[in-house]
């Protein structure tokens, strides 16, 4: 410790100046880099969920389908034929209410906001100015 500072105190300001720059420069390049990766994790995460949105609205409009192909089968002939569609539209539409739902909730847990990456440039921002006082 006393030869750190020892160190400290050979070098010149400029000197002292030229290191802080040079670390900080590197400091906000990591910065950078970390925010990058944060916010490539987010989106994919996000990117997933809007995909399972989709494959929920997918799977509603082909309840849709089979719901009016109940109808049309119930209208047309009036025989228990509607009530196999029928049934079916039921089950495709309870799993796309499920698939949709499951994607909602994933999506309002998920905040674009890199939080990692600003509390480490908060105590990034603490170490700067303990340097430099």
């Amino acid at each position: 410790m006393a030869q750190q500072q020892m160190m400290k105190e050979e070098k010149s300001l400029g000197d002292l100046f030229a290191d802080l720059a040079a670390d900080t420069g590197a400091l906000v390049r990591q910065e950078v880099a970390l925010a990058q990766a944060e916010l490539t994790h987010k989106a994919t995460k996000i990117g997933r969920s809007v995909g399972f949105l989709a494959v929920g609205g997918a799977v509603a409009y082909a309840a849709v389908l089979a719901l009016m192909a109940a109808l049309i089968i119930g209208l047309s002939h009036f025989m228990p034929a509607w009530v196999a569609a029928l049934g079916v539209g039921v089950v495709v539409g309870a799993v796309s209410a499920f698939l949709i739902s499951s994607a909602l909730a994933e999506l309002k847990k998920t905040s674009p906001v890199p939080g990692e990456t600003i509390e480490t440039i908060k105590e990034d921002v603490k170490w700067l100015k303990k340097e430099v006082i």
